[in-house]
């Protein structure tokens, strides 16, 4: 565990790496909080080792049987259900806010959409476009470039600036980590829920 965490030279009176001005960066675990026998997900933790996001019950079945997923805070608390679009050949998911966690009769906001920017499934790459009433515009709001499953990956905005960068987890300058646990940095002013939310759909279209 004390590997997993990230491994900044920092006091416990300093501001953590999550504020507004500067990027926060956060370690991202490919594995389920709950800690028992058939559960997989993600642990999310901020600069000082502190769960703050988590997907629990994370199923590796096709979509077609898995159904959505449900993101946390490190409570249990819901924040955004994703949902597949079964009929997809781009792969699309749905990111939907509201409360009820994975309750298909509660009240919901859709907040954005998710899909392969190609067919092939072989491609890594993918786009996002947002619900917005303030933004009727028919292109992308983001987009991935990299490789996702090599933990090379970027997410840009519109205008082509990179908002996150997901890498490799590394312990020193000789060490480093597997797959399952990799390091993301989300620049200033960028909504880390959205990101985090990505990332589990970034995993699942991969």
């Amino acid at each position: 565990m004390s590997r997993v965490h990230p491994t900044l030279r920092r006091t416990d009176d300093e501001e953590p790496a999550t504020t507004a001005d500067r990027p926060s960066i956060w370690t991202v675990w490919n594995k389920s909080s709950m800690g028992f026998h058939g559960t997989d997900g993600f642990s999310i933790y901020d600069s000082k080792g502190r769960l703050a996001f988590r997907v629990d019950n994370y199923s590796r079945k096709h979509k077609c049987f898995a159904g959505q997923l449900l993101l946390m805070d490190a409570n249990g608390k819901a924040l955004m259900a994703l949902r597949p679009q079964i009929l997809s050949m781009h792969d699309r998911w749905s990111g939907f806010k509201g409360e009820g966690g994975l309750d298909p009769k509660c009240s919901r906001t859709h907040v954005f959409s998710m899909k392969r920017r190609s067919i092939l499934q072989g491609c890594d790459k993918a786009e996002v476009y947002m619900d917005s009433p303030n933004d009727p515009s028919p292109l992308p709001r983001f987009k991935t470039e990299g490789c996702f499953r090599r933990r090379d990956c970027k997410i840009l905005d519109s205008n082509g600036e990179e908002v996150a960068q997901i890498s490799h987890k590394k312990v020193n300058r000789s060490v480093t980590l597997g797959d399952d646990v990799f390091s993301l940095i989300i620049q200033p002013y960028t909504d880390a829920e959205l990101i985090m939310a990505f990332l589990v759909i970034m995993d699942r279209i991969c």
